[in-house]
C-alpha cells in the first residue's frame, strides 16, 4: 500500500476525449535548467541563460544558489535569467535552512557543490523529498572530507560541514545514477588536483557537456576495461558563457504518448532535445510501431534538438534492455501507459530504481494500471504489461504527491473507455507548469474532481 501524503486538494476527472490536434512547445529541460543555474554561480560575472524552465523544482535551486551568494535575475517577459556568480569555491555559509520543496535533483547536487567549501548547510524538503534516500551521494563525498553533522544520515533534514581541505576524488559508481555522477564531479570542481569518476553504465551526460561548455578542465575517455571515466583537474576558473535551454524530452514524452493512443490524433511537438541518454523512449516507441516523423533538426548548447509530429498509431508489445534502465528511468512511466494501450505483452528490464523516485513509481505504475483494468505485475527486477488495446477505466488514482504519476494518469485517462478520477494534480508544477494548459488546448477532456 502506498503511503498517502497530504495533497494540495486541487483533483480533476479525466473523461474519454476526441482526437488531439495542434503544435504545442516542449518546456525547457528540467536537468540542463539545474546544471546551467548551479555552473553559472560558479563563474565570475554574469552568465546569461535563454529559456531558463521557471518550474518549482529550478526556483528551489535559484533560492539556494542565492543563499551561496549568487545574484539572480529572472526576466519573464524576455525569458532571459542573469546569473552574477561567486566564483568556484566563493560560496558564503547560509544564514538559514535551505529548504528544497521536492526537488531531488536540486538537494544532490547542491549537496556535492557544498561538499569541497567550508560551509555548514541545514537541508530540509517536502514530506516527499525527505522519504528519499540521500546516502548514496553523502557515501563518497564523506571520503573526500564532506562530515554529517545531524542524526540524519540518509534522509532530509540533513545537516552538512563541508570541509576546507578536501581530498581529490577516485570513486566508481556502484549505482548508475546522473545525479550522483554530478554531484561528485561538482564537488571535484573545488578540489585541487584530479579527481576521477568511473562510470560503468551510462546516464544522462549533460553535466560533462556542460563542464566543458563553460571551460571546466574536464577529460572524459573509456579506460582498458572500457568503463567510462570522468577526469577531472579542480580549481580551474570557469569562463562565463551565454546559453540556451533546449526543451526537455522527458516532459515531452506525455504528449507524444497522448497524441499516439488517442485516435485520429496528430501532434507536432516542438523543441525536443535529442540527447542519446534522454530520447531512448522515442526509439522504444517507433519499435512499438509508432508513427512519429522527425521535421527540423537544429543545436543548442551543444544538444541535437529536433521537432517532431506524432499520429495515433496501433502499438504492440516490446521489451526493454536492461542496459537502457537508466537511461529511461524518467519515462517508464508514461512508457507504461503506452503498453497498457498496445495489443500484447511489455516487459520493462532493470525497473528497480523507480522505488526510489519521488514516490515508489513502481508501486505507482502497478497500482495505476491495475485500477484501470490493466493486466500488470513484477517478476524479478523486471515489469510486465499485458495489455489489450484498451483500458477499462473507471478508476481513482491517487499520484501521492508525484508530478510524473500526475501526468501519466492525466494521459491514461485520454482514451480509457470510463473516466478515471486523479486525487492531485497540483504536484505537476515542479516540473511541468504549463502541463494543463496545453493538455486543454489540444482536446483533453478534464473537469474538477
Amino acid at each position: 500500500m502506498i503511503m498517502k501524503i497530504n495533497n494540495k486538494n486541487n483533483p480533476v476527472i479525466v473523461e474519454r476525449s476526441k482526437a488531439l490536434s495542434g503544435i504545442i512547445n516542449t518546456p525547457s529541460d528540467k536537468s540542463i535548467s539545474h546544471r546551467a543555474l548551479i555552473l553559472g554561480s560558479l563563474c565570475i560575472g554574469k552568465t546569461k541563460i535563454h529559456n531558463l524552465l521557471l518550474s518549482e523544482d529550478i526556483m528551489s535551486t535559484i533560492s539556494a544558489l542565492e543563499q551561496f551568494g549568487a545574484n539572480i535575475n529572472v526576466n519573464k517577459e524576455s525569458g532571459i535569467t542573469t546569473v552574477h556568480g561567486f566564483g568556484i569555491g566563493g560560496l558564503l555559509q547560509p544564514s538559514k535552512k535551505i529548504y528544497l520543496g521536492n526537488s531531488g535533483t536540486s538537494v544532490r547536487l547542491l549537496i556535492g557543490l557544498m561538499s569541497s567549501c567550508d560551509v555548514c548547510v541545514e537541508f530540509e524538503g517536502d514530506q516527499s523529498l525527505s522519504r528519499r534516500p540521500m546516502g548514496r551521494v553523502l557515501e563518497p563525498l564523506k571520503e573526500m572530507g564532506l562530515e554529517i553533522i545531524s542524526n540524519n544520515t540518509n534522509n532530509l533534514p540533513l545537516k552538512l560541514q563541508g570541509t576546507a581541505l578536501p581530498i581529490p576524488i577516485n570513486h566508481k559508481l556502484l549505482v548508475p545514477s546522473a545525479q550522483i555522477k554530478s554531484a561528485l564531479m561538482l564537488s571535484a570542481l573545488n578540489i585541487r588536483g584530479r579527481s576521477t569518476i568511473i562510470e560503468t553504465i551510462k546516464t544522462r551526460d549533460h553535466t560533462e557537456k556542460l563542464f566543458a561548455y563553460f571551460d571546466a578542465d574536464i577529460e572524459v575517455k573509456k579506460n582498458e576495461v572500457g568503463d567510462k571515466e570522468i577526469v577531472i583537474n579542480g580549481q580551474k576558473r570557469l569562463s562565463r558563457r551565454e546559453i540556451d535551454i533546449p526543451g526537455d524530452p522527458s516532459s515531452a514524452a506525455f504528449f507524444v504518448v497522448a497524441a499516439l493512443i488517442s485516435k485520429g490524433s496528430k501532434l507536432r511537438i516542438k523543441n525536443i532535445m535529442m540527447n542519446p541518454t534522454r530520447s531512448v523512449y522515442i526509439d522504444y516507441l517507433i519499435s512499438m510501431g509508432a508513427k512519429i516523423d522527425f521535421i527540423n533538426k537544429y543545436s543548442k548548447c551543444g544538444e541535437e534538438v529536433l521537432d517532431i509530429e506524432v499520429t495515433a498509431s496501433e502499438l504492440k508489445g516490446i521489451t526493454t534492455s536492461l542496459e537502457d534502465a537508466p537511461s529511461l528511468i524518467d519515462e517508464f512511466l508514461i512508457l507504461s501507459v503506452a503498453a497498457a494501450y498496445a495489443k500484447g505483452e511489455s516487459r520493462f528490464c532493470g525497473i528497480s530504481e523507480l522505488k526510489v523516485k519521488e514516490s515508489d513509481r513502481l508501486e505507482a505504475i502497478i497500482n495505476m494500471l491495475t485500477l484501470a483494468g490493466v493486466d500488470c505485475r513484477t517478476q524479478d527486477d523486471d515489469l510486465i504489461i499485458r495489455g489489450n488495446g484498451e483500458v477499462s477505466g473507471g478508476s481513482s488514482i491517487m499520484t501521492n504527491y508525484d508530478h510524473r504519476v500526475a501526468m501519466s494518469a492525466l494521459i491514461l485517462g485520454l482514451g480509457a473507455k470510463s473516466q478515471i478520477r486523479i486525487d492531485d494534480i497540483s504536484p505537476i508544477a515542479t516540473s511541468f507548469p504549463d502541463f494543463m494548459e496545453i493538455y486543454n488546448r489540444i482536446g483533453g477532456n478534464f473537469h474538477s474532481g
